[in-house]
């Protein structure tokens, strides 16, 4: 997400909250502002003394439950850091919030991990932003540092079915990061231009992040 932003023609300041410097962080146009601390309770903290506030929030925070170790560390960063910086973002006034969660997220799912991502996504769309973008990506393709071997083999399948077939045998299934990436911040400045679709939440699925993320940008 952050490459994508730093290389899109209409994005400006730009700040990140993480826990190591990200490798993005030398860039020529000198939009980035990162803030690392291992320490994730003052991230929101550092947000809403932000200036100026940031007008879109883009969230992408997440962990597997076996790098976190269990399913309630794993909320702890799925569910409450992210609904932290939510809040954050909103108290500082920032007008459009973006959420990268994930396909059939539902508060009522009966799978634990749909169930808590559809959880987050009632509590920010009731969060006072202008405009609530949540993207339900299928399997992310890419390459992950926390990847484990079997993500890493659907990955593998999802790459080679796309070469047979894009659209039919990989995006109705798996979107790139890049395409996901692109598709979250297009919907962000859609939103800002007043080019979104009305409503306070717009909700992208698998097929319409596919074609949101691969067009063109207008300068």
């Amino acid at each position: 997400m952050l490459t994508t932003l730093l290389a899109h023609p209409k994005t400006g300041q730009i700040a990140t909250y993480t826990r190591r410097t990200p490798p993005q962080s030398t860039d020529p146009d000198r939009k980035l502002q990162a803030y690392e601390s291992t320490d994730t309770s003052s991230w929101s903290t550092q947000l809403q003394s932000t200036s100026p506030p940031p007008t879109i929030f883009f969230s992408g925070l997440g962990t597997t439950r076996g790098q976190a170790g269990s399913l309630a560390a794993q909320r702890l960063i799925d569910y409450d850091l992210n609904l932290s910086m939510a809040r954050a973002a909103s108290a500082a006034g920032t007008r459009v919030y973006v959420l990268v969660s994930t396909g059939m997220a539902s508060a009522s799912s009966a799978f634990p991990y749909t169930r808590m991502k559809g959880e987050l996504e009632d509590a920010v769309r009731e969060l006072d932003f202008e405009k609530v973008v949540i993207l339900r990506p299928g399997l992310i393709v890419g390459e992950r540092e926390d990847s484990r071997p079997p993500e890493a083999a659907f990955r593998w399948v999802a790459r080679a079915l796309g070469t047979l077939n894009q659209k039919y045998l990989k995006d109705t299934w798996a979107q790139d990061a890049s395409v996901i990436a692109r598709a979250g911040v297009m919907a962000g400045v859609m939103c800002v231009e007043g080019t979104a679709p009305e409503g306070k939440t717009w909700v992208l699925e698998g097929g319409d992040i596919i074609r949101l993320g691969r067009t063109e940008w207008k300068e």
